[in-house]
């Protein structure tokens, strides 16, 4: 029997209403299926006490497929918390964009076929990244999107190198390292690139840099990237998919092609160049 993990947040599914109606199609199928929610605001008021849940390092090993019941930020909690095993996820959008999200809300019954393995896999590259302090590691997480550093009402003073060769200095309000899939969302912001999901780049996107040279670079999957904030007085902050980590002058933030990956699962017709026109409203 296939096991699916349903990744409910119950920020966006009220009572895991939409989760429920999943479980109850998937088992009627015969799948064996996993409850584990994505608890990205905290425990609800409202959790329903009639559904049995899991942690995710219980029922991981052996599934089939994730579901992601959510948004974007969902699917990225999600990943996470997977990451090493490579299992196919699916995300469903209860939220506003949704843009790695497969499907919606009305669309659950093609959970069906992804749950069967009729899907087209698109894997993904992840970003592997530490925080270096005086010498030592003292922070390690991985990323599906990216990982941006930003001032703490004021602008930062960075230096970027790639495999040790400078590649950017300058002040602004911070810097993204984005993944391919990561292009579409706060680099693009920055003024960074669109970039198929599935090529293997590590881009580098400064934020409101002080200085007409501080462009956009997609470097190479094989670089090591560092951007080390130079002035010894400054604070700042390292976002990663939506989590955040305090960094001080002197730091170094580290970031590799990770050595896993991540893997969507594709069940429609829609081209990643139909999906960016539809999402970010432009007219072909």
């Amino acid at each position: 029997m296939k096991r699916v993990i349903l990744c409910p947040n119950p920020s966006k599914d009220r009572r895991l209403e939409t989760c429920r109606q999943a479980r109850e199609m998937l088992e009627r199928a015969g799948f064996e299926v996993c409850i584990s929610p994505e608890l990205v605001d905290g425990w609800p008021d409202d959790m329903p006490d009639d559904l049995p849940l899991h942690e995710m390092a219980d029922v991981i090993d052996g599934a089939s497929l994730v579901v992601s019941l959510g948004g974007d930020g969902t699917i990225m909690h999600t990943v996470r918390r997977i990451a090493p095993h490579e299992v196919p996820v699916i995300g469903v959008n209860l939220g506003s964009m949704g843009f790695m999200a497969e499907l919606d809300r009305s669309e659950l019954e093609m959970l069906l076929p992804a749950a069967r393995g009729e899907f087209f896999p698109s894997p993904r590259m992840m970003l592997e990244l530490a925080v270096e302090r005086d010498g030592e590691i003292i922070y390690r997480d991985f990323a599906l999107n990216d990982a941006f550093i930003h001032g703490v009402l004021q602008t930062i003073h960075m230096t970027a190198r790639g495999d040790g060769t400078k590649i950017l200095e300058f002040s602004g309000d911070g810097i993204v390292v984005a993944s391919p899939t990561g292009s579409t969302a706060y680099s693009l912001s920055a003024g960074g690139p669109i970039v198929e999901p599935t090529a293997e780049n590590l881009i580098l996107a400064p934020i409101c840099a002080h200085a007409l040279i501080a462009r956009s670079f997609v470097l190479a999957p094989d670089r090591v990237v560092t951007v080390t904030l130079s002035d010894l007085r400054c604070k700042a902050f390292l976002s990663v998919d939506g989590g955040s980590f305090e960094m001080r002058g002197g730091d170094t933030l580290i970031v590799r092609k990770a050595r896993h990956k991540t893997v969507i699962a594709h069940v429609g017709e829609k081209a990643f160049y139909d999906v960016v026109f539809e999402k970010l409203g432009e007219a072909k």
